[in-house]
């Protein structure tokens, strides 16, 4: 009896606390435009909304909480600066949004704040020209595709996302939201990292995302900029690193893309001005480095390093990889030689499909890929082929790999 005592005051303690705290909701009331309001350190009780430009500075010490429902603060305002606060407890519905923080005004500054036990994270909902600098979100402990996204962005433009983490969370979710920048961010534990959807010419860079089902996806979202970032451990089944449909004019540089299910996935462009450029950037120990689907080709793939792939490059159908343009690149499975010591082979490289094409044009049979029986037909279908195989790639200049 007294252990069930104990744990029912445990559990009722935060609603407790929730209950006795004072709201926060007067002291913003009273603050004047153009003010700013540093509350006495402690626990305030929310929901709380903000509707004119002011400072809301909680130097680390302030807790937001919220009754568990709805969302615990909303900036309805222009020219407002919200920072050094923990936000906690918003409700749990997915069709209303409930956040811990949403926006709704343009040139705000959102900084140093903690959100914590969320349904979503931040919501910036037609809002442009925000600073999302610095903060710290977590979601709830539930299965991935039941959690609410750690940003999300809707019909919002020309904001700044930069340098925050993202933990336990679904996505960062950008939709319809063109010419944002994201930069300098960290997410781990999520379904998708970031996914663009009818969102184009964002600047993504410099960004760390680990543990996910899938890096970065990018739909209907043309001219964007993918520079610097890192993505490992994405191993859904069906999932990438990066992941890109009908988003032409995409620069893809200087990326690291580590231990996926696959390296990038890509379908072929609408035509020839919507071709991917990819240079510079590392596939490392991915089952699949590469990934086309789609009759045409017409990508360039320059300067690239692919590192013990499992399967370096996979299509759909013969000739799909051919189409695309490959120079320069460095591949560890490479079988020539530099003999003048420039640093590129002295053979060009070439990926033939024979007993791959199994499991490529029939993607269910991935599963035997490894049988003894298929190796074994592998095995005598490179010493003396049944049938010619398919060019899948031809890199004339390849470098040499380090």
């Amino acid at each position: 009896m007294a252990v069930l005592q104990r744990l029912t005051f445990l559990l009722l303690l935060p609603l407790t606390l929730a209950q006795a705290a004072p709201p926060l909701q007067p002291l913003i009331d009273a603050t004047p435009a153009g003010s700013t309001l540093r509350p006495k350190p402690g626990a305030y009780a929310g929901p709380a909304t903000i509707a004119k430009a002011m400072t809301l500075d909680g130097g680390g010490k302030v807790t937001l909480q919220g009754n568990g429902k709805g969302t615990v603060l909303a900036l309805r305002a222009s020219g407002a600066t919200l920072r050094g606060l923990v936000i906690a407890g918003s409700g749990d519905s997915h069709d209303s949004v409930d956040a811990g923080l949403l926006v709704e005004g343009d040139d705000n500054l959102v900084e140093g704040n903690v959100i914590d036990e969320v349904l979503f994270g931040i919501h910036v909902k037609q809002g442009n020209r925000n600073r999302i600098v610095g903060n710290v979100v977590t979601g709830r402990p539930a299965l991935r595709g039941q959690r609410g996204d750690g940003l999300r962005l809707w019909n919002s433009h020309h904001n700044r996302i930069e340098h925050n983490t993202f933990s336990r969370v679904r996505d960062l979710t950008f939709a319809n939201s063109p010419d944002n920048r994201i930069a300098g961010n960290r997410l781990a534990d999520g379904r998708y990292g970031m996914q663009f959807v009818f969102s184009p010419r964002a600047l993504v860079e410099n960004n760390d995302l680990r543990d996910t089902d899938t890096g970065i996806v990018v739909l209907y979202s043309p001219d964007l900029t993918l520079r610097g970032n890192t993505i490992a451990h994405a191993l859904d089944g069906g999932g990438a690193g990066i992941a890109i449909k009908d988003s032409g004019e995409a620069l893809i540089e200087d990326n690291v893309v580590l231990h996926c299910a696959v390296g990038l996935s890509a379908n072929a462009p609408l035509n020839t001005e919507a071709a991917l450029i990819v240079r510079n950037n590392r596939f490392a120990h991915n089952i699949i480095g590469m990934y086309f689907y789609g009759e045409k080709g017409g990508h360039r793939f320059e300067a690239n390093r692919f590192e013990n792939n499992l399967t370096q490059v996979a299509v759909s159908a013969a000739g799909v990889g051919e189409a695309n343009l490959w120079r320069g690149n460095a591949w560890s499975d490479y079988r020539g030689f530099d003999r003048d010591g420039d640093g590129i082979g002295d053979t060009p490289h070439e990926i033939w499909l024979y007993t791959d094409r199994i499991w490529m044009e029939t993607p269910r049979a991935k599963f035997f890929g490894n049988a003894p029986a298929l190796e074994l037909l592998d095995f005598l279908e490179r010493l003396a082929p049944f049938a010619s195989p398919s060019l899948i790639l031809r890199d004339p200049v390849p470098r040499m790999a380090k």
